[in-house]
């Protein structure tokens, strides 16, 4: 259990939160979620004692492990695997002891120390940590370079993975998934569902949160509110208890000016003086609600080239890749053909490392290509937003110098009124881009792109580091944009909101996918399975070969052994399958629960307030009991794969 108790958080003279009362208990899966400096960190913060509350205090079980992704990642020469694995401290210390009593031959020690590594599932250590490498992009390959020789993205997807590994009962991720592309974001989203401790985890992603999460804290106006249900749970609840505070606030001010109009009708009356005054200590004991409020503080359009071309760009029997003085050339997509055309509005999808950035930017001409023609149309206009975007803004500028560079001769309203929309009110035009956060510096690299006023908008991941509101509002300027889009991204709400088509980036192929985002996720899973199953054909080979090098095998010992083989797999294929039809029959009593939740009246209606809380209360404890079952499923599968592999060998 997590719990605040009537905490107050101060950054210098400014309260971030006041009087937090929460209260997240074993199993939780919580999203944080409010504004950009809101203080989300900060409660992380105060979770992992590195700061302390100005006020109130913080309880927590004891005894509980808790798991932090660091921020920063030092460039270290250690293989990714081996620093995956120091994330597990007491397996690396007991691991240290053993090497000691094996150099001591200290052979009572030597065994006790096997136990406690067993003990600590320590011999599949170096499997599991292969495995949620992978998972997160990288490659078999990968496993054995050093830290060193990635870059700063692909060191946090590292970080990710050791955090992952500790063990833990506490689990706190602050922006996981910006480094990440749609494939690990996928990945990363089932193994969170299976996680069986607690786990707080700050986004911006509402898909990510609402397959995640089962409850949400809302950082509101220096107040944390605690809602159940996941992220679109939590908007329509707080979209209906702000209709009804808003309602309430217009039903106090109308009682209000009613009194008021008395009091300032009789107050001098003699007759009505008595009853005048007692109507003034009424307003001056009447609470005042506020009014209810959700403005986003961005409002921005895409304004689109005036002049366009048809086609706007046209690739034939194009090579894209890079040329390496030492390696020669380096192929990612290899015979691509494609036509752009005013209007379209693209959506780029395709496993980790496949291309779709290498197609970004050959498409932008800022990557020759290896062979074909690339021909752009006589009124092409680009618009392009890279991930690297973020590091070619001068520092020592501000928002105002980076637009006038583009339009000496703008008008300086003009200027201010569209940095505006993009979050950068009044003086914050001037301010240093060196004092700014990842969100900021994100937000003027997205209106210097607007500011140019492009026909087709190349966008690599543009969603990274910007927060909920940011990215709802670019979210509806791309939806109105009227040139044309092609976009990168791991954000599903956006890409569904923005995007008529995809393309499939893989196997060295650009072509049309004719589908959506659930059945690419159906198409990973396939590949995923099919790459497996030619591993295990590769294995059995394998087997065969060895088979014919030794003709004398005993045949009736070889079908004796299958049939043991088949008796010891039988146990944990039972209780798997069990699992199984266990979830299904749960998933439907939430797909009903979910439909009850869904009707308005439930929220509005002060007679159906106990139905709306037993509602709640059976769809957490639903959730709680698929959660198990998930467990009770993953660990039947490991089990049987696990012993598959090793009857097998």
């Amino acid at each position: 259990m997590i719990a605040l108790r009537q905490v107050t958080l101060q950054r210098g003279a400014e309260p971030l939160f006041e009087e937090a009362d929460v209260t997240l208990h074993a199993g939780h899966k919580a999203g944080i979620v409010g504004p950009n400096g809101a203080g989300k960190s900060s409660l992380f913060g105060l979770i992992l004692g590195e700061i302390g509350a100005d006020k109130g205090s913080i309880e927590m079980s004891g005894g509980q492990r808790i798991a932090h992704m660091a921020q920063e990642v030092d460039a270290l020469d250690r293989p990714i695997v081996e620093y995956v694995l120091d994330g597990d401290s007491e397996l690396r210390r007991t691991e240290a002891a053993l090497t000691e009593a094996r150099a001591s031959q200290d052979h009572h020690r030597e065994a006790e120390l096997h136990g406690i590594i067993d003990a600590l599932d320590g011999y599949s250590a170096p499997a599991r940590a292969a495995q949620l490498l992978v998972g997160l992009g990288f490659t078999q390959q990968d496993l054995d370079k050093p830290l060193s020789a990635f870059s700063g993205g692909w060191r946090m997807r590292a970080n990710l993975a050791r955090t992952l590994f500790m063990p833990s009962d506490v689990l706190l991720l602050d922006e996981p998934t910006n480094h990440l592309d749609l494939d690990a974001l996928l990945w990363l989203e089932q193994w969170l569902v299976r996680y069986p401790g607690t786990l707080l985890l700050i986004s911006h992603d509402r898909d990510f949160l609402d397959a995640v999460c089962d409850h949400i804290v809302h950082f509101d106006r220096r107040r944390l509110v605690l809602y159940r249900g996941n992220y679109s749970t939590f908007e329509r609840t707080r979209a209906e208890k702000m209709a009804l505070q808003q309602a309430q606030a217009a039903k106090q001010q109308a009682r209000r000016e009613e009194i008021e109009k008395f009091v300032e009708r009789f107050r001098y009356k003699a007759t009505k003086a008595r009853q005048a005054q007692s109507r003034l200590k009424m307003l001056e004991r009447m609470g005042s609600i506020a009014e209810a409020h959700a403005d986003s503080p961005f409002h921005f359009t895409l304004p689109a080239a005036d002049k366009t071309s048809h086609p706007l760009l046209v690739m034939d029997e194009a090579r894209l890749g890079y040329r390496d003085t030492e390696q020669g050339e380096r192929v990612q997509l290899d015979q691509v053909r494609l036509t752009i055309l005013p209007g379209q509005r693209i959506g780029l999808l395709g496993p980790n490392g496949a291309g779709k950035s290498t197609l970004i930017k050959s498409l932008t001409g800022d990557l020759p290509l290896l062979a074909g023609k690339r021909v752009a149309g006589e009124h092409l206009a680009i618009g392009y937003f890279a991930q690297h975007q973020l590091e070619g803004l001068d520092l020592s500028s501000t928002p105002f110098q980076h637009v006038q560079r583009l339009s000496p001769t703008a008008a300086d309203s003009e200027i201010r009124r569209f940095l505006g929309g993009f979050g950068f009110p009044g003086d914050d035009v001037f301010a240093q881009v060196e004092s700014f956060s990842g969100g900021e510096k994100a937000r003027l690299a997205l209106s210097l792109v607007a500011w140019q006023k492009p026909n087709l908008l190349l966008l690599d991941e543009p969603t990274n580091h910007l927060d909920l509101e940011m990215r709802e509002a670019l979210t509806e300027a791309l939806a109105a944009f009227d040139g044309t889009v092609i976009v990168v991204s791991h954000d599903r709400h956006l890409l569904k909101a923005t995007v008529d088509e995809f393309w499939r980036v893989a196997d060295h192929r650009v072509e049309p996918f004719d589908g959506d985002l659930e059945d690419y996720r159906d198409w990973l899973r396939s590949r995923l399975e099919a790459e497996r199953r030619d591993a295990r054909q590769s294995k059995g080979a394998k087997a065969e070969s060895a088979e014919v090098v030794s003709p004398r095998e005993d045949r009736k010992a070889s079908r004796r052994a299958a049939a043991e083989q088949r008796e010891k797999l039988r146990p944990l294929k039972r209780e798997r399958d069990k699992a199984e039809q266990a979830m299904e029959k749960v998933q439907q009593q939430l797909a009903a629960l979910e439909e009850q939740l869904a009707d308005a009246e439930l929220y509005t209606d002060p007679a159906r307030k106990t139905e709306l809380s037993e509602v709640l209360a059976r769809q957490a404890e639903l959730g709680a009991q698929l959660a198990d079952l998930e467990q009770q499923w993953l660990a039947a599968e490991e089990a049987l794969e696990e012993l598959t592999e090793q009857l097998n060998q």
